[in-house]
């Protein structure tokens, strides 16, 4: 039982850690750490919570969560696992599992099918330019600059964006996308999107998944600016903003319109790193989540 109110607490903490976490004004200091707290905290919650509803399924097995599955597989159920309420809760925390799995398994399907076919069309109809060597051009008037990722990953801008910036701002969108490219943000935006469809009604999913989406644009302006001038680049994110880019495709991680101020703010006057006694304590709760967590999985208080 103690196993059971333990992992309940900490899914509660988890829930309640990602509402305080969504008006945090450090996070934009230190996106990629802000980035992996969202990823423990996502992680965390999800095993506590089927965690919590199994580990009392179990609960006569007198064993661990896990332990307490493998037993239920191979038929070795006491008599008061069939009790109602035991029944019950592990009919919801299969169930609860199954969907998160089942999710997160469809939104990366989907993905994967979305950059499949882009990459089709892409050999159909954009080109190579010798101004931007490595990248496809879109004929097309409209602002756009946007990766295709994967193993096979492309950068692909459009017409209108070479018309609308100078070289210098084209550099630094271009090291912007390949910051995107280069990270795999796509592999840390993947689990956001798919529990967003699971829980499509939760305001606290929602906010998460935008905070994220606006993390990794800035880790990835981070990264740019170690090869461009940061004034370059918040200068083409001004030029996108006012210019109505267009949509990027789905799938696709690309220069677009939202929170465009809140970027060129940090790039043009970057707040204080920091402390390393600060970095230190959200890495310490990150390792602390993703240990935890598992360990009650396996074993029983």
């Amino acid at each position: 039982m103690i196993t059971a109110a333990a992992l309940a607490a900490l899914a509660t903490a988890c829930a309640l850690g990602s509402w305080r976490f969504t008006t945090a004004r450090w996070t934009s200091r230190a996106p990629r750490l802000a980035i992996i707290v969202w990823q423990s905290l996502g992680v965390a919650w999800g095993l506590a919570t089927t965690g919590a509803m199994l580990a009392y399924a179990v609960l006569p097995y007198e064993v661990g969560v896990l332990p307490g599955l493998i037993a239920f597989a191979r038929g070795e159920a006491p008599l008061e696992a069939w009790d109602p309420l035991h029944v019950l809760a592990m009919i919801a925390g299969l169930t609860s599992l199954a969907v998160l799995v089942v999710v997160l398994l469809t939104a990366g399907v989907q993905a994967l099918r979305a950059r499949r076919r882009h990459r089709v069309l892409l050999a159909l109809i954009s080109r190579d330019d010798p101004g931007v060597p490595g990248v496809r051009v879109l004929d097309h008037p409209s602002a756009a600059a946007y990766c295709v990722p994967g193993l096979r990953s492309q950068v692909v801008v459009s017409a209108g964006a070479l018309e609308l910036l100078s070289q210098d701002e084209m550099a630094a969108v271009l090291a912007h996308e390949a910051a995107h490219v280069r990270e795999r943000h796509d592999l840390v935006l993947l689990p956001f999107a798919a529990l967003r469809r699971a829980l499509p009604w939760s305001k606290v999913v929602a906010d998460a998944q935008a905070q994220v989406e606006l993390l990794i644009e800035m880790a990835a302006d981070d990264r740019a600016r170690r090869y461009c001038s940061p004034r370059r680049l918040a200068t083409a994110l001004l030029r996108f903003g006012t210019a109505g880019a267009m949509p990027t495709p789905q799938g696709m991680l690309g220069v677009h319109a939202h929170n465009v101020m809140a970027r060129v703010d940090r790039l043009i006057k970057p707040g204080p790193e920091l402390s390393a006694f600060v970095r230190y304590g959200y890495v310490a709760l990150s390792v602390s989540l993703l240990t935890t967590t598992p360990l009650l999985w396996v074993y029983q208080l």
